[in-house]
């Protein structure tokens, strides 16, 4: 009973569409409409053939009013299937295709099969014959063409094979008998054919499923970050040029932000990778859940995060936008049971505007991030004219930098420091200046940065550090030096040894000398930054902090590198006398540098009302405009003389 029950299920699934399958319904849309308008014109060929051979001995009505009426029928259904061959149908078109075939398979089968039958009685037996011969012939033809679809295959069979086999069966006549049980074997053999055949065509389309499953998995995973489940850098890339393209063709405007969170790599030092990962995934979220369908979100590596915004916005919204961003993640961040706090400076430029493709608007935005940085740490930047005229004017001093005579153009400039207890110098800073034959006099503050950025910076310290020891050995012996290295210069124990050398080498006490660093150096790579120092305290060499306070050191690290002096940023400075959170910065850092036992210059002091506060709060040593700016080597010896 249940195997009986078990045939009735099969026949009956073999008769019946697979609807719950898009996919395969798709792939026999596609096959079977390109057969389908061969099965017709087969049908109506061979029907008007067999038409013509009874032309003299059938009625009219059976030669041409029935042929016709069913060629209106397979014209119709022939155009329908020639003109979709190659359309691609939505997965409803092809579900309705598909069921409408099979439904009119059967009694379209059944109108020919009745008519051939109809024809027997008429003509000689070479036109019987030929009635045999088109009811075989045609319906294997026809099984052939529906193959992909075996519900309409199997019903165009039974209806067919089944009126043949009986009605020739039925003759009596041994030769159409046989024939009868031919066509019936044919039949069966091309059934089960048909059988195999649709069952490989399910499981290849079943396999193409599954291989494009695993395809879009991978193409997937390759275009996510694992750690923050965000899309990558490579499918920022992809989507960042794809909406260029898109742009352009539609006259549209859109833009592009880089947001690069600040204190990240001291949670990493402190807390250790394990956190640093679980507050980039706890970052990356906090990003998304700001950003809608037109806010597409990426991380591109590092504490590095890029967004695409598509929604129509003005500068003043964008700026709000980076802001509302920025602002979320200045909240604390509950990591491990440890509340962390950290900021984010943004990057943002607009196309087209602003950037004319994809590897403009990247580099655009990272440079207004770069500056943002610079000038503006924990703000948003926005890339404007003034940041594209920087870039042109940048790309000029570099190249004026490559091809510059260093020995001859880099002259040494010194700003005292001065005891403002006993108003006696205390020391000169040294100070680069660089007067280009191509573009004149350039702003230490322009063409540093690019030296750092290119590497030209090493070649530069060397030069101009033994240029300031040259000018220093003609000091009274009480005036020390300061002078500047960069995160390069700290960064290869091969630099080191040449600036040690360079020290060795010098007619100058190098106990007099301060070699200072800054929190950005230091925190790049603390533990050559550590051994650099080491190296350099060996000499006697004095170690200075310059701009402490601006950036996200931790103490302890700090009391590692065997400092001898700190000196205070500047922007702590400026308007200290109107600006409470100045003063009690300030302050801190002098009790600070006390309790550490280490000496504290203010730089940047430009008024009396500055100096009255840093006097009232307990500083000593100052340097700024208010005494004098940075001045050449002959001014700095008169300076010594007249003070």
């Amino acid at each position: 009973m249940a195997r009986y029950a078990e045939f009735l299920n099969n026949l009956t699934r073999g008769f019946a569409i697979d609807m719950d399958n898009p996919v395969l319904l798709k792939a026999q849309y596609k096959a079977f409409s390109k057969q389908l308008p061969l099965m017709y014109f087969i049908l109506l060929v061979n029907s008007w053939i067999l038409t013509s051979t009874h032309m003299q001995s059938a009625p009219r009505w059976l030669v041409w009013d029935y042929p016709i009426g069913l060629t209106l029928i397979c014209v119709i259904r022939f155009v329908f299937w020639f003109r979709t061959r190659n359309i691609e149908p939505t997965i409803d078109e092809a579900r309705k295709a598909l069921r409408r075939t099979n439904l009119i398979a059967g009694p379209i089968a059944m109108s020919f099969t009745i008519w051939a039958i109809m024809l027997f009685p008429y003509g000689d037996a070479y036109a019987q014959s030929h009635v045999a011969f088109y009811m075989g012939i045609t319906v294997i033809g026809c099984i052939f063409c529906l193959m992909h679809l075996r519900p309409a295959a199997l019903t165009t069979a039974a209806v067919v094979n089944i009126s043949f086999v009986i009605f020739f069966a039925s003759t009596g006549k041994p030769t159409f008998i046989a024939t009868s049980v031919n066509v019936a074997l044919v039949s069966a053999t091309m059934l089960v054919i048909l059988h195999v055949y649709y069952r490989d065509f399910t499981s290849l389309v079943d396999a193409q499923v599954h291989t494009e499953a695993l395809s879009n998995d991978n193409l997937r995973l390759a275009n996510m970050d694992s750690l923050t489940m965000l899309p990558n850098r490579r499918k920022f890339f992809t989507e960042l040029y794809a909406f260029c393209l898109k742009a352009h063709s539609t006259g549209t405007r859109f833009a592009v932000g880089i947001l690069d969170l600040d204190g990240f790599k001291p949670v990493n030092d402190l807390y250790g990778h394990s956190v640093g990962d679980k507050l980039l995934f706890a970052a990356g979220q906090r990003l998304q859940n700001l950003c809608d369908e037109e806010t597409h979100l990426a991380r591109l590596g590092g504490d590095e995060f890029a967004l695409i915004i598509t929604r129509a916005m003005d500068n003043d919204q964008l700026l709000a936008f980076g802001t509302t961003l920025c602002e979320a993640l200045r909240q604390p961040f509950l990591i491990a049971d440890t509340t962390i706090q950290i900021a984010a400076s943004m990057g943002l430029v607009t196309y087209p505007d602003m950037a004319a493709n994809a590897t403009d608007l990247f580099e655009h935005a990272d440079y207004a991030l770069y500056q943002g940085k610079r000038n503006n740490r924990s703000m948003v930047s926005v890339f404007s004219t003034s940041h594209s005229n920087r870039i042109h004017l940048d790309a000029n001093i570099e190249q004026a930098l490559r091809k510059a005579d260093f020995e001859q153009e880099l002259e040494v400039y010194f700003q005292p420091i001065i005891n403002i207890n006993t108003e006696q110098i205390v020391a000169f800073e040294a100070l680069a200046r660089w007067q280009s034959p191509v573009l004149g006099s350039v702003s230490p503050a322009q063409f540093i940065p690019i030296a750092e950025r290119t590497g030209i910076i090493n070649q530069q310290t060397r030069i101009l550090l033994a240029k300031a020891l040259a000018a220093a050995a003609k000091w009274p012996d009480h005036i020390r030096l300061s002078f500047n290295l960069s995160t390069h210069d700290l960064s290869s124990p091969n630099i080191i040894h040449q600036i040690v050398k360079i020290i060795d080498e010098a007619d100058f006490d190098p106990r007099q000398l301060d070699l200072e660093i800054t929190e950005t150096a230091v925190m790049h790579d603390i533990d050559q930054a550590k051994w650099a120092t080491e190296q350099i305290r060996q000499l006697g060499c004095g170690i200075t902090l310059d701009d402490f306070g601006t950036g996200y050191s931790s103490l302890s690290q700090l009391h590692a590198l065997s400092l001898s002096k700190i000196k205070i940023d500047r922007s702590f400075v400026t308007g200290i006398e109107k600006n409470p959170a100045s003063l009690k910065i300030v302050k801190s850092l002098l009790a600070l540098s006390r309790d550490m036992g280490l000496d504290c210059i203010i730089e940047g002091v430009e008024t009396a009302e500055e100096m009255a506060v840093i006097r009232e709060i307990g500083g000593t040593m100052v340097q700024g405009y208010i005494y004098s700016p940075p001045i050449p080597e002959s001014a700095a010896r008169l300076w010594i003389d007249h003070h």
